[in-house]
């Protein structure tokens, strides 16, 4: 089998921008694998692709046969660690399953453009843009409070101050199903020892989380409020309003 020139840089082009599109989504979310790792996983995948199908055919004897997918084969497997580099567990949550699974989805998009499977390779990046763009918005709003969450709160070392938290928690039906305690630090400018504490909560259905957050922001020794890692109190005035 042989292949011309211009369609071999077709397919890398393809790629690319498929890639690069995925990626580009990933990169405004801020995630570990964004914009070139996508595009190089993309392209790498589809130039493994080509030379499997065709690198080795001009080089074969008669009576032999060669395996197109033999070497594309291990693409999946190689991506497999790839992906999971990208996956952070971050005091009892794990995030970056989401980049994982696209990072593995591109490398078959690119095996598809590498294999002139255009259509294939096209129609992929338009479902996985749309899960990643469209589906966001539906799952915050129908199953995020069902799931766990990270609320964060970091405030002054004072005796109390866990059970105050957990009463507020307590009183509008939020299940706390794990804490832990950073390392108390000293604020450098008021001098008073801060410490961290990471929940991991279950939230009820038709709780309203500004009203959660500015009780939990009454409490004076309460400094910042973060929530689902970003900040939503703050004696900066930076947290964002919800």
């Amino acid at each position: 089998m042989f292949i011309e020139g211009w369609e071999i840089a077709l397919r890398l082009l393809l790629s690319v921008v498929l890639g690069g599109v995925i990626g580009f989504e990933r990169e405004r979310h801020n995630r570990p694998a964004g914009f070139r790792t996508h595009i190089l996983v993309c392209s790498g995948s589809a130039l493994i692709m080509m030379v499997s199908a065709y690198g080795f055919t001009g080089q074969m004897g008669e009576g032999f046969l060669a395996d197109p997918g033999r070497i594309a084969a291990g693409v999946v497997t190689g991506i497999g660690f790839l992906g999971a580099g990208t996956i952070l567990q971050q005091r009892g949550s794990v995030r970056g399953l989401t980049t994982a699974a696209t990072i593995w989805v591109v490398s078959g998009v690119g095996l598809a453009a590498g294999i002139g499977f255009y259509l294939g390779a096209t129609l992929t990046t338009v479902f996985v843009l749309i899960s990643l763009l469209l589906l966001r918005k539906a799952e915050s709003v129908f199953f995020s409070r069902r799931r766990m969450n990270n609320l964060r709160v970091r405030a002054v070392d004072q005796p109390g101050l866990l059970g105050s938290i957990g009463a507020e928690l307590g009183d509008r039906m939020v299940n706390i199903r794990q804490t832990e305690l950073g390392d108390p630090e000293i604020d450098e400018k008021s001098g008073q020892q801060i410490i961290t504490i990471d929940f991991l909560v279950e939230m009820p259905g038709g709780l309203q989380l500004t009203e959660l957050f500015d009780a939990l922001y009454k409490i004076d020794e309460i400094r910042e409020i973060i929530w689902r890692n970003e900040i939503v109190r703050s004696d900066h005035g930076d947290g964002k309003v919800l």
